[in-house]
């Protein structure tokens, strides 16, 4: 099991955000998370990625315990993700986000940088390779010497998601990576994604509230709705489930 999440519950003061969440996640898998505004799902997130500690439960990472450790760490063990709001340099060109993702795993040291090593340079050349390889994949390339805050609504949700993947992660947290976008947009972001788990076999854990994208993409769906899940299984299982189409107050916003 690369991730397990057990009994996993938050309290903000007196209010309790999330009750006894849990999740199996496998190497490879699209897993959605779904539910109403304010059901507690950023939440999740960011007890998982370690911007919150959980007041109780269990989380694993590969069996190793990641509860109580600092967002660095978790992001250098293998958990990469993205916002709701995007997070963006925007005084930097779409090239220099994805290398400056890269320097947390550089493996040269002062000297080398000083002094323009050979194994320096090697690393550098490697970096600014494997940069491009992630703006062709994200469909970026011809915005790579713009600067971040230029660019399209679309684009600077898929400059946000090639950072995060720059970090070699097993697992991609994507916090509603459509939000804004237009139809065609969203089509282009099912294909991408494809390509990314295709390419890199990433297992991917999303946030999402267009039902088309969650559908199409996902193996397994959980709903959350008041910080606890109410249903989980197959998505075409849960697209039908009683519960669910209640709680999303009409058969329509699920379809």
């Amino acid at each position: 099991m690369l991730l397990k999440v057990r009994n996993m519950t938050h309290y903000f003061g007196g209010l309790r955000a999330v009750n006894g969440f849990s999740l199996s996640l496998d190497a490879g898998q699209i897993h959605g998370l779904i539910g109403p505004n304010g059901a507690g799902k950023t939440t999740v997130f960011n007890l998982i990625t370690g911007v919150y500690m959980p007041t109780e439960g269990e989380l694993l990472l590969e069996g190793r315990s990641i509860r109580g450790m600092e967002t660095h760490r978790i992001a250098a063990l293998g958990i990469s993700r993205t916002f709701q709001n995007l997070r963006l340099w925007r005084h930097l060109n779409v090239l220099d986000h994805i290398r400056m993702a890269h320097y947390a795993q550089i493996r040269y040291g002062i000297f080398d940088a000083l002094f323009g090593t050979p194994a320096c340079r090697r690393q550098e050349e490697e970096i600014t390779e494997q940069s491009h390889r992630l703006l062709e994949t994200f469909d970026i390339s011809r915005f790579a010497d713009q600067l971040v805050g230029s660019l399209p609504y679309g684009a600077q949700r898929r400059v946000e998601m090639a950072r995060a993947m720059a970090a070699h992660p097993k697992v991609l947290f994507l916090d509603e990576p459509t939000a804004g976008m237009t139809p065609d947009e969203l089509v282009r972001m099912i294909e991408i994604i494809r390509q990314v788990h295709r390419e890199f076999g990433v297992a991917i854990l999303l946030i999402e509230h267009r039902m088309k994208f969650v559908m199409e993409l996902c193996d397994s769906v959980q709903v959350l709705v008041f910080g606890e899940v109410i249903a989980q299984g197959a998505p075409s299982a849960i697209q039908n489930n009683p519960q669910v189409i209640e709680a999303y107050l009409g058969r329509e916003d699920i379809h």
